[in-house]
């Protein structure tokens, strides 16, 4: 392994240690709790879909969310190592 795979391999690792990434895959019907920052307030929101991709490629993996919001559909791409992204949550496999 060359020097970034290697920086890149201990920074998932810490990252994992701290927080609990379940195992999912897509198709997978998610529950995200995002941290959005309104002013001087932090709340957590609430996402909730189907996985419909997830690419793996160290710390710039990412997964692609998709739900039906009054009628209309939404997708959302989420990085997986994020600092933003508080919990996820498998509702259904």
């Amino acid at each position: 392994m060359n020097l970034i795979q290697t920086l890149e391999k201990e920074a998932v690792e810490a990252f994992a240690a701290s927080k609990d990434i379940p195992d999912f895959r897509a198709g997978d019907t998610l529950k995200i709790g995002v941290r959005v920052v309104e002013g001087e307030r932090v709340r957590t929101q609430n996402f909730e879909g189907v996985c419909i991709a997830r690419t793996n490629r160290g710390m710039g993996s990412n997964f692609t969310v998709r739900k039906i919001s009054f009628g209309e559909g939404v997708e959302r791409v989420f990085p997986l190592y994020s600092p933003n992204i508080e919990s996820i949550t498998v509702v259904r496999r």
